[in-house]
């Protein structure tokens, strides 16, 4: 008996390796299609991954295995370029989540968010946020856990949006200018000792709300398929920016970039928490819509939800009109400004600046034509964002990222 190997067998056993091992590098970028709803069947995710058909159908098989996503096999998808027929791709609607929160004036908001940005389960609570972010910081946690526990579902990780500046590497809320938490505050250290403590799995996360909700945008919302995608939203207080590059988020040397709400637009306006006068973040957020109004906020609800109700339900009242008229004006002048330094190619508006944009598009898409070099030649799309809670979306979208970057490893 020869002790040398058959060299057919030997051929079929290192290519059956190589194809396994180029299957294992592929297992990230395709969860991140099939994630995104950029690869609908296996055809398209062949092709979008550049590898043979065997290898995605192993590399289809293997996320199905591991409980991500979801191969159906019944005709009825466009495939090949013969028009064969081919599997389709979705994510798994009753497999892992990630645990969403996310911090604002007026209390905070728990979820639980499965893959392509799928909301499985929400939980809010109006709370006074005070001095020790550990208090509200465990409350959000809490409301999580007990999502986690009614649910029975898997967690990847946890993530966290705060309104403010989240300096890195150490993750700390430098200016949480609507918030009582001292400058500084170490949240995401706080925040992942919450979440240990409830026994939740997985690494967790924190970053800007704004932030978090261009990129939820970017990958599953009105941001889509733009390159350089610029969002500024205002929640419950202020006024936040943030700006997609050719897919990933741009947040400055140390995570501090895109300080949009302190864009001086009434250089005579309300004093600024900045120390500035008349900022976007005071002139253009929910408080200053109702006092522009002549409301006076009650403690109900939220004033962003008393804002958007005003707009959506009494724009015939002139003094809801007229306030409505000078915040798009204001908002116009920002934006025609970041225009000018950015130059994108799509501008997507959140809270209330969405409702701003639905009461009257052309006013605002004027003021920024009127007042931006490049507005001129064309103007940038100006449009709303389409996420329910994007900045929930976003903040999952982190402790996602470690499954999308290695399915495998993170679930092991």
């Amino acid at each position: 008996m020869s002790g040398k190997a058959d060299p057919r067998t030997a051929g079929e056993g290192t290519t059956s390796r190589t194809r396994l091992d180029r299957g294992r590098g592929a297992l990230g970028p395709a969860l991140e299609l099939v994630h995104t709803g950029r690869a609908p069947t296996r055809a398209v995710l062949t092709a979008e991954l550049g590898v043979t058909r065997a290898t995605a159908g192993a590399v289809a098989a293997e996320l199905e295995a591991l409980g991500l996503i979801r191969v159906d096999a019944r005709p009825g998808a466009a495939g090949g370029s013969q028009g064969r027929p081919s599997h389709r791709l979705a994510v798994a609607e009753d497999g892992p989540v990630a645990l969403a929160a996310q911090i604002h004036a007026d209390g905070f908001r728990a979820a639980l968010v499965g893959l392509g940005g799928r909301l499985v389960a929400t939980a809010s609570g109006r709370e006074v946020v005070d001095a020790d972010p550990a208090k509200v910081l465990g409350s959000v946690v809490e409301a999580g856990a007990g999502l986690l526990r009614q649910t029975g579902r898997r967690c990847v990780g946890a993530g966290l949006a705060v309104p403010s500046a989240v300096a890195e590497p150490e993750g700390l809320a430098l200016n949480p200018l609507h918030l009582a938490w001292p400058a500084g505050a170490p949240v995401r250290r706080i925040f992942a000792e919450q979440v240990r403590a409830a026994g939740i799995d997985g690494p967790a996360f924190a970053a800007n709300d704004v932030n978090l909700a261009a990129l939820a945008e970017h990958r599953h919302g009105a941001g889509r398929g733009a390159r350089d995608l610029l969002c500024v939203a205002t929640g419950h207080r202020g006024v936040g920016g943030a700006l997609v590059l050719d897919g990933r988020l741009h947040s400055g040397s140390s995570g501090l970039a895109l300080e949009v709400g302190h864009l001086t637009v009434n250089p005579e306006g309300r004093p600024c928490h900045c120390g500035s006068r008349g900022c976007l973040d005071v002139e253009t957020d929910p408080l200053a819509f109702l006092t522009a109004a002549g409301r006076e906020p009650g403690p109900e609800v939220s004033l962003l939800q008393q804002s958007n109700d005003l707009i959506r339900g009494r724009y015939d009242d002139p003094a809801v009109r007229t306030a409505t008229e000078t915040l798009i004006d204001r908002l116009g002048l920002g934006l025609a400004g970041l225009v000018n330094i950015l130059n994108p190619d799509r501008i997507v508006l959140g809270g209330l600046h969405r409702a701003l944009l639905d009461a009257d598009p052309e006013r605002l898409r004027a003021v920024v034509a009127d007042r931006s070099l490049w507005g001129q030649s064309g103007g940038v799309p100006i449009l709303p964002c389409t996420l329910d809670h994007n900045s929930l979306v976003g903040a999952a979208e982190l402790a996602w990222q470690p499954v999308l970057d290695d399915p495998l490893g993170a679930l092991a």
